[in-house]
């Protein structure tokens, strides 16, 4: 597994108003905090790249760069990687058409807000030295990552709301296949709210869940936009970053979990807390 984007990412937001660049860093951030996801996709295409430094974990070679659009300034996660291999080996596993894109974090961005998760920061597609690349929103105000929480024996405030987003992550991870899931890329905000990043190697075209016994239960509002999900909104919304193999392999394991938690009848199903 890959060692994975964490640590806290120290807000980059300013204001060309030098009395702004004095606001408390409170204040910035609930300012980033209000973009909407079609402002932060038009900044995260237009702003001027300002600088950028290598993050210097994993294996992607993901970027770490700040932009700025005159107004507003903070940094982005870029990732280059475009990577097919017919057989790829792996400590303790083989995998067989092997793909490692940036296209998929484009994609995995759109499926979330597609069935209304909100865990997955905002990502589009832009060049980045010639090269396409994913551009990532980077998440501000993270406290820690879910491999700390762990191993500090972090507990979470609210247990309920906690295995709440859990059990969401993890169908998110079946519906796209997610073969990389660690902890270190969930990471974890200040109010607890979980966002969950890097999903370079997901997207795989099986018609199978990887595993099944992770579909435990669901928001009612995803599980009838899981529902209302079909081919034509698929291929609108993600066919420029996956096969029609992938979509395909996508909606047989939606009807999967849709059928497992249903299968779970009343308790499986929950009202989803805000965080």
């Amino acid at each position: 597994m890959r060692v994975m984007l964490v640590g806290v990412a120290l807000v980059a937001l300013t204001v060309a108003n030098p009395v702004a660049r004095r606001l408390p860093q409170e204040t910035l951030q609930t300012a980033a905090a209000a973009l909407s996801d079609t402002q932060i996709e038009h900044f995260l295409k237009e702003a001027k790249i300002v600088r950028t430094k290598s993050i210097g974990k994993g294996v992607t070679g993901s970027t770490r760069a700040t932009l700025s659009d005159g107004t507003l300034t903070h940094d982005a996660q870029i990732q280059t990687v475009d990577e097919k291999k017919a057989q790829f080996d792996a400590p303790g596993a083989t995998e067989f058409n092997f793909q490692d894109s940036w296209k998929f974090n484009v994609a995995a961005y759109r499926v979330d807000r597609l069935i209304g998760l909100q865990m997955v920061p905002v990502s589009i597609e832009r060049t980045w030295k010639s090269t396409p690349a994913a551009f990532t929103w980077w998440i501000d105000d993270v406290l820690m990552d879910e491999g700390k929480r762990l191993k500090d024996k972090t507990q979470p405030p609210n247990s309920g709301t906690w295995n709440e987003q859990m059990q969401l992550v993890r169908i998110f991870d079946q519906l796209i296949y997610n073969v990389d899931r660690n902890m270190g890329n969930l990471l974890i905000g200040t109010t607890w709210r979980i966002w969950a990043i890097d999903h370079t190697r997901a997207f795989r075209s099986h018609n199978t869940l990887k595993s099944p016994a992770n579909v435990t239960r669901c928001d009612r509002q995803v599980l009838d936009r899981l529902k209302q999900l079909n081919k034509e909104t698929l291929k609108r919304e993600i066919g420029s970053y996956v096969s029609e193999y992938q979509i395909n392999g996508l909606l047989a394991r939606r009807d999967k979990i849709v059928e497992l938690i249903e299968k779970g009848g009343s308790v499986a199903i929950f009202e989803r807390h805000a965080y």
